[in-house]
């Protein structure tokens, strides 16, 4: 936008520089974004001290723009203005877009930083520019064009172009690192496959690069760049998503509010209130759907419709392997009729199974006649809670004889680490005298064959889901167990 009002003739260079930013920030991702993150502060507290001196140069030049307080003003226009109101709130919504961002990092920090944050610097400064470039617009309508470059004096336009670029580029940091952060959330809770997370700062536990999520997020990003070709025809997609956001978002608040057992009558009324607003913002931008926002609500669609394929596959594949799991009673009675040959040392299955015998175990016992002399049923544990304290970490419980399950709580924010856990799990629990590296560790490798049947899934929507388990990162590797003490059973499921 800068370089269009500074220097029209580098108008077909906007696109190229544009993408090349963006290939440059998401290449930096894989090395891990400390130093981004270090210059986060100091860089947008500047960026905010300098729209509001901006903003106030502004004022300066039509005082009266400040009458803009005044609400009844608005509602008036509103009123008079007739089927153009609806195209104005529109327009007005992206003003506020980017507040709802402050608060997704609510659970690192807490309440009263987001509040300082919000009321003693981002909001101030924020008004104190919009009323400038009103005030601008009423010396010199001419500026309407871009009222924000233009209030700025002409020995700092290229220099004010390339402090927004650096804020832009710090915004879209913290977006990248959202999608990162939600998406191992999503891997914890079952909604997505198990993907690579790597974790980038030994000292910070929220410094993690997901690569498949990265190079898809590119993708998208450059392809809306490269489709729209301005930020003017990304404002439709954006406000629409934006305003759809705030809605879902309510919605959700309400419900949790009334699951924590707040005051409904308090709930229902001040969340209601929000839902309009939320509702009357979306309305007006809705218009622009044939205008871009068709963009991001085709994404969502695709991105639900995976996550809702994955946790339906899921619970189908549950399904089938109970009917092929014997009872515990059952797997009692064999050992005892046909006891396998103990040997030495100690063998983990790991297993998604809570309740009866893993399919893992029965396929061993099946094929190799052995077991462990310590043999312990390991369950890694995603709780509904971001982190799992280390003293509720590990649960064990008696199973059939010989056999302990052992149940390892993370929170859906944390890695789920195996032989870490385990490692405490032995010193505070009597599970035998183990040694780390000596541990087998038996992982089950399924391999599912979509049959169409049993009331499942559409026969492609299960093929769908075949091809992301297929694709799936290594149990294995996802929770951390050396892959030299690795054995892996395959295993056919049939849904």
């Amino acid at each position: 936008e800068g370089l269009k009002v500074y220097a029209p003739q580098l108008g077909p260079a906007v696109i190229p520089l544009t993408v090349a930013i963006l290939v440059a920030l998401f290449i930096i991702q894989s090395k891990g974004t400390e130093f981004v993150g270090r210059i986060f502060g100091p860089v947008m507290l500047a960026w905010f001290a300098v729209i509001a001196v901006l903003g106030i140069s502004g004022i300066v030049l039509a005082p009266k723009v400040l009458a803009a307080f005044n609400p009844l003003l608005g509602v008036s226009y509103l009123l008079h203005a007739g089927p153009v109101a609806l195209a104005v709130v529109g327009a007005v919504f992206l003003a506020v877009t980017g507040g709802e961002a402050l608060y997704a990092d609510m659970g690192h920090f807490g309440r009263y930083p987001m509040r300082l944050a919000w009321f003693v610097v981002a909001l101030p400064c924020l008004v104190l520019n919009y009323l400038g470039q009103g005030g601008l617009m009423l010396a010199r309508p001419e500026a309407i064009e871009n009222p924000f470059y233009q209030l700025a004096p002409a020995w700092s336009h290229y220099g004010l172009v390339a402090f927004a670029a650096v804020a832009t580029v710090i915004a879209s940091q913290a977006i990248i690192s959202g999608a990162f952060s939600l998406t191992q959330q999503a891997i914890q809770l079952g909604f997505m496959p198990r993907m690579q997370v790597v974790h980038t700062a030994s000292d910070e536990r929220g410094q993690i690069y997901v690569p498949a999520v990265n190079w898809m997020l590119a993708a998208a990003t450059i392809a809306a760049v490269i489709g729209f070709g301005s930020s003017d025809a990304l404002a439709g997609a954006y406000g629409i998503a934006v305003s759809l956001l705030m809605a879902i978002t309510t919605l959700l608040a309400t419900i949790i509010a009334l699951r924590w057992r707040f005051n409904p009558w308090v709930v229902v009324p001040v969340n209601s209130a929000f839902l309009i607003v939320d509702l009357l913002f979306f309305g007006a931008n809705s218009i622009k759907i044939f205008d871009g926002g068709w963009f991001p609500l085709a994404l969502a669609a695709l991105i639900a419709f995976v996550m809702v394929t994955w946790r339906q596959g899921q619970e189908i594949a549950r399904q089938a392997r109970m009917l092929l799991r014997p009872s515990v009673e059952e797997f009692a009675a064999e050992l005892k009729q046909d006891p396998p040959h103990r040997i030495r040392g100690t063998g983990m299955f790991l297993s998604s199974a809570k309740v009866g015998v893993p399919l893992l175990l029965t396929h061993h016992l099946h094929h190799n006649h052995v077991l462990h002399e310590n043999a312990l049923l390991v369950c890694a544990v995603t709780d509904p809670r971001p982190r799992v304290p280390v003293s509720e970490r590990v649960e064990v419980k008696p199973s059939v004889e010989g056999i302990r399950r052992v149940f390892l709580h993370f929170g859906f924010m944390e890695t789920p680490n195996v032989p870490e856990a385990l490692g405490q799990a032995m010193k505070e629990h009597d599970i035998g005298a183990i040694e780390p590296a000596k541990i087998t560790y038996y992982l089950g490798r399924e391999t599912i064959i979509p049959m169409g049947e049993n009331g499942g899934m559409a026969r492609w929507r299960e093929s769908l889901f075949a091809l992301m388990n297929r694709n799936a990162e290594r149990s294995g590797a996802y929770f951390h167990v050396p892959s030299r003490q690795v054995v892996e059973i395959g295993i056919e499921i049939e849904i």
